[in-house]
């Protein structure tokens, strides 16, 4: 993943499916177009779920960094 300035962080590490894609929803509600929002999650499903969400909703999946127990998911807000 390149390096790209996160805008927004939301630590959803400890909730589990579909707490993190569900609070991702509701920072994409707020944020302004162009945002980067990073998503701090140790639930599995979400590197899966997050990025298909990304795609039915037309925004930009930047990427997943597996970290130690977590993943950093981002995408950007694109509409």
């Amino acid at each position: 993943m390149d390096k790209v300035e996160i805008t927004r962080e939301i630590d959803a590490r400890g909730s589990y499916c579909p707490g993190p894609m569900m609070e991702l929803i509701r920072v994409m509600r707020s944020a302004a177009v162009g945002d980067v929002i990073a998503v701090l999650s140790s639930d599995q499903g979400s590197k899966r779920d997050i990025p298909k969400w990304t795609a039915k909703a037309s925004q930009e999946f930047i990427g997943v960094e597996e970290l130690e127990g977590y993943d950093r998911i981002v995408v950007r807000k694109v509409k």
